[in-house]
């Protein structure tokens, strides 16, 4: 994971936070796209392909995730056994989920960044106030819309796609990257999060991603034999 494509996503981080913080009404704009106004609620909301999905995109994130889980056992149960994956290979992607999707986004935002989601919102038949993406002070108590849990999580396959082979590797983050977009319009669609809430969830998580990466690759000696 390269200098460069950090300092892109920094770029492109500070572009869209100063655009939506100037122009805040984009986020609302963009949430109406999915709103009916007669019926006065997001109709796919309720829809039963997208809550398919929702539940499908956990089942991808479980199967990735569950080899680096057994693996690490398998080594503090047989120390002796041969893994099929390298030590540094499965702490990255456990440390990267617990991080990004866990740590950063669920513990640390979500909870404590009160930000209304569209739904919630008066502009959309709610009751609370709208606020721009960088304002914390809204009226939600608990599992707000900065940033997108659901989201994070998808774009938290850019961890596994980071370890492919590297003939498959663009193969692997274009799927990665196409993952996490398309889970973002689908709890936009449904009226969970606004387009700063899955712009942001998925540039924290390949940042926390990349920082991590580079700690746990480049700091670990390849001359001694992982442990």
């Amino acid at each position: 994971m390269s200098r460069r494509g950090l300092i892109v996503t920094l770029v492109f981080a500070a572009v869209v936070g100063l655009l939506f913080g100037f122009f805040p009404q984009l986020d609302l704009d963009i949430a109406s796209l999915f709103y009916d106004p007669e019926t006065k609620n997001f109709p796919l909301s309720k829809s039963f392909a997208l809550r398919y999905m929702r539940d499908a995109a956990v089942w991808i994130q479980v199967l990735l995730i569950a080899p680096s889980v057994i693996a690490l056992l398998i080594k503090l149960v047989m120390p002796r056994a041969k893994p099929w994956m390298s030590s540094r290979a499965a702490i990255f992607l456990i440390a990267t989920l617990a991080l990004a999707p866990g740590l950063v986004v669920n513990v640390l935002l979500k909870n404590h960044w009160d930000r209304p989601r569209p739904v919630a919102v008066t502009e959309f038949g709610g009751s609370e106030r709208f606020v721009p993406w960088w304002d914390p002070r809204g009226q939600c108590r608990k599992n707000c819309s900065f940033v997108s849990g659901e989201t994070s999580s998808a774009f938290w396959t850019l961890a596994p796609a980071a370890l492919a082979p590297a003939p498959w590797r663009f193969l692997a983050y274009t799927s990665a990257i196409a993952f996490g977009i398309g889970m973002g319009v689908v709890r936009m669609a449904m009226g969970g999060h606004f387009f700063t809430d899955i712009v942001f969830a998925g540039l924290f998580t390949f940042i926390i991603i990349v920082l991590t990466h580079r700690l746990i690759y480049r700091s670990w000696s390849p001359s001694k034999p992982e442990s």
